[in-house]
Order: structure tokens, then sequence, then C-alpha cells
């Protein structure tokens, strides 16, 4: 038993002028007019401090450059094709064989985030049926700069030494 899928062409707006973010595009505007105006008084100014405002213009402007990648970024056009994965579509032709890639990469990257983990015991269920670590049975071991070490009353003590 097959099911088909229908899709409907999606229709993309064509944005003119200075594209969709255009918050972006005029702040980026902004930026480089006033620190053009103010690296012009620096230098045309004859004012005492001059270096400061031709340094501050600069900055202006290069701080301009954040709101020109904005700009840039969120004007770039991805084909609908290359957005089905992205909106739940799922593409027909690959759908076994990448149900089995996503099967081995999660197994794969589980594994190497379990072997980082400090312990690879099981939680076990504290007192009052909360989940989470319980104290008991637990092996605590204190040492103090002297290198004496204070141990549980356990099976068997761990001595772990602190550094600084």
């Amino acid at each position: 038993m097959s099911t088909s899928v229908q899709v409907e062409p999606v229709m993309e707006i064509k944005y003119g002028g200075v594209g969709r973010c255009k918050c972006s595009f005029w702040f980026a505007v902004a930026h480089d007019i006033l620190g053009v105006f103010i690296m012009m008084v620096g230098v045309f100014g004859g004012l005492v401090i001059h270096d400061l405002f031709i340094y501050m213009g600069a900055i202006i402007i290069f701080l301009s450059l954040i709101w020109w990648v904005f700009w840039y970024s969120g004007n770039i056009d991805v084909p609908p094709e290359e957005l089905e994965d992205d909106v739940g579509l799922i593409k027909l032709k690959n759908r076994g064989l990448s149900r089995v890639v996503r099967r081995v990469s999660d197994r794969f990257s589980n594994g190497i985030r379990n072997s980082f983990r400090k312990n690879s015991r099981p939680i076990r269920e504290g007192p009052a049926g909360n989940n989470g670590l319980s104290n008991t049975g637990t092996d605590v071991s204190l040492s103090t700069i002297y290198d004496r070490t204070i141990a549980s009353s356990s099976k068997e003590p761990v001595r772990e030494t602190l550094s600084i």
C-alpha cells in the first residue's frame, strides 16, 4: 500500500529595491554616512582632537559591516526544492537511505557522547522515589593540605587529592 504526496508549487515573492531586510540596510547606510561625516570633521574641521574624530569615524564605519552582513545574509534566496527537508516535506526517493544514515549517525554520535561522560553507570533511584543521584553507598574522601585522607565508611575508600 503506497500513499502519494501532492506538493503544491510555492510561488516566491520577489522583493524589489533593497530586498527583504530593509531595516538592516538603512542601519548600515546610516552608520556609513555618520562614520564618513565624523571622519571628515576630523580631517577638515581643524580641531585639536582631530585624531579622535578620525578614529571614531573609522570605528563606526567598521561597525556598519555588522549591519551589511545581516542585510546580505537575510537576502540570500534558497530555492524551494532545497528547503523541502527543512519544512517537513519528505523526499520520496531518498526516504529509506536517509533513515538508515540518520540512525547510523545517531548511534555513532551517542556512542561518542557517552564515552565522554564521567559515570557510565545508570542513575539509581533516590530515597523518596525521586529520580536522581542518591548518596547512599557512595565513596567520599577528603584530602587536606597535610595529605591526610578522611574517608567515608564504605567498602572501598577512594582517595582523590585536590591540588591548587
